[in-house]
């Protein structure tokens, strides 16, 4: 199954609170449990302006449907061609 990356511009996003930040992440599970098993959130990263989200989809429509249907922004998807890390270059 694919795995994307999402770029959320939220203004202020690093300075939201645990609280908002639950909120947030609770009407997101909730959006991705009434579409079923086929797309799942993996992590997010949050930075000062940009939330980053890594999920698994069958394609960018059903990424973009939940942010649609969770009122988040999804500004751009791209699909993860490849991971690399630090044991790449062993």
């Amino acid at each position: 199954m694919p795995k994307f990356l999402i770029e959320r511009e939220i203004p202020g996003a690093g300075d939201l609170s645990a609280e908002q930040l639950q909120a947030i992440s609770q009407k997101s599970c909730g959006v991705l449990r009434e579409m079923g098993p086929q797309i799942q959130w993996v992590e997010s990263y949050v930075t000062g302006d940009k939330v980053y989200c890594v999920y698994v989809a069958p394609d960018e429509a059903a990424v973009r449907e939940h942010a649609e249907r969770g009122g988040f922004p999804a500004n751009r998807v791209s699909q993860i061609k490849s991971v690399i890390d630090p044991t790449t270059a062993e």
